[in-house]
């Protein structure tokens, strides 16, 4: 199946679970993620806030506001990522997709330990379907972040065998599904 058909059938499945199931399933991906070593060992961690019913997030900052958070701005081409707490308010940025206020600390890419990275789909190898911007290709590609420990967040029936696969494609050192924590690399 073609990406662009691949992401329209599962976003359409995303949307259609129940907000219940969402929130269920939400809370055990933040369960794994919460005892995984590359969590629990990182001070300063980039994540996303949930769009069109993408895996919730919001348990972890509950739990771990003590930890360094940064939430990325999408800026042109390019993602810029600001320091984030429990306090801080969110404007509606670029795609409709809450972010930070520009004003927000910038997150220098050699402190972070660990990204959170919100995927339409992964598969077994660790690849990544998105939206189609490319805005997280160009970010791993990049040299300040290519090396940084990655966790692509997606749900159970979105983590296939195999995907389509351009040659700008990473993959993601690990995969977090309801089911579990899978790492690749």
């Amino acid at each position: 199946m073609e990406k662009t058909q691949l992401r329209r059938s599962l976003l359409k499945k995303r949307q259609s679970m129940s907000v219940e199931q969402w929130k269920q399933k939400s809370d055990r991906i933040c369960t794994h993620i919460l005892t995984s070593p590359l969590f629990t060992e990182a001070k300063t961690v980039l994540a996303y806030f949930s769009f069109r019913q993408e895996p919730d997030l919001n348990p972890l900052f509950d739990a771990y506001s003590t930890k360094i958070w940064g939430l990325p701005r999408c800026v042109g081409n390019s993602l810029y990522w600001h320091i984030w707490t429990l306090n801080d308010t969110v404007q509606i940025g670029a795609y409709g997709i809450s972010e930070p206020h520009p004003d927000a600390p910038n997150i220098d890419p050699t402190e972070v330990d660990l990204i959170l990275i919100p995927c339409v789909a992964c598969d077994y190898q660790g690849y990544r379907l998105g939206y189609g911007g490319g805005y997280y290709d160009r970010l791993l590609a990049a040299p300040e972040w290519e090396k940084k420990p990655t966790i692509g967040i997606v749900f159970d029936f979105a983590y296939l065998p195999e995907l389509p696969i351009e040659p700008w494609d990473k993959p993601l050192g690990a995969v977090c599904t309801e089911t579990g924590l899978n790492y690749l690399l």
